[in-house]
């Protein structure tokens, strides 16, 4: 069984405008037209069997429809394999409200963007979200390092990663894009082997489509260090789809030399054990 845990869709109406725009900014190409049919049809030809959603809040005034999105996806989850994570800004002052509805209603965990949503990781308006999560026993997955569509921004760097941690341990707290994207010599050196999950999104199938990024990419030795040093036991699959292809995610994760122990943790199993699922 292989689990996708970092996708992205946007309602079909917006899907093709937001494309557009999101690909403009980062100067970037896109696999797929961002709805749920395409996600569904490259699941089936790359052999994913569950795909996890992470909607972004952008806007305090968001996540009411994202959240409803995600419960109306998640009832056909068991058909569709996708299963979608709720939605949450750092400014929505009413977060144990939307927190405690969110695990009332079955959703397992929430994505926080630092870049997109302009708040330091370690700022008090996240600690208190994902200390709040974290009394749920949700997963909180988080993008780290830099974002390509806006250079530089340091909202989750590793400092920040750190300082989080430090002051709040929490329990299921995914690291996006291997730990700190575009902070390769920082992640392998400092966070490595640190209480937290890293996913492989946005990581070694990006280099042949950005090559203007060319310098920022993670190369599939320092890929195959970071993973052994952090433990493929803290390591979940992503392909950050529609901007990463989930066939060519898959290949290159099979042919990094892993061995397949390791690819079938971080393919399936630790999915299982985020996700609090049996066998």
């Amino acid at each position: 069984m292989i689990t996708d845990f970092h996708v992205h869709t946007f309602p079909e109406k917006i899907a093709a405008r937001a494309l557009q725009k999101l690909s403009q900014s980062a100067n970037m190409k896109y696999h797929l037209d961002g709805t749920l049919q395409a996600l569904q049809d490259s699941m089936q030809s790359a052999s994913v069997d569950r795909s996890v959603l992470l909607p972004v809040a952008t806007s305090p005034t968001q996540y009411q429809t994202i959240n409803q999105t995600a419960l109306m996806i998640n009832e056909r989850s068991a058909e569709t394999g996708i299963l979608s994570f709720g939605g949450i800004h750092p400014d929505n002052e009413n977060y144990r409200e939307i927190l405690r509805d969110l695990a009332a209603n079955g959703i397992r965990g929430i994505k926080l963007h630092p870049v997109f949503q302009g708040v330091y990781l370690d700022d008090i308006r996240n600690l208190r979200i994902i200390a709040c999560a974290c009394e749920y026993g949700m997963t909180i997955t988080v993008h780290a390092g830099y974002d390509i569509s806006f250079p530089g921004q340091d909202y989750a760097t590793p400092a920040h990663i750190l300082s989080m941690i430090e002051q709040l341990h929490p329990d299921k707290l995914i690291l996006a894009h291997m730990g700190a994207w575009g902070c390769w010599d920082d992640v392998e050196r400092d966070l490595a082997g640190i209480d937290a999950w890293f996913d492989t999104s946005f990581t070694l199938t990006q280099v042949e489509h950005l090559d203007h990024h060319a310098e920022d990419q993670l190369s599939p030795e320092q890929f195959c260090r970071i993973v052994r040093k952090h433990g493929a036991d803290r390591i979940v699959f992503g392909s950050d789809s529609p901007w990463g292809a989930q066939a060519d995610a898959v290949k290159t994760l099979q042919k990094s030399g892993l061995s397949e122990e390791e690819q079938n943790l971080i393919f399936s199993e630790n999915a299982r054990l985020l996700l609090q699922e049996s066998k």
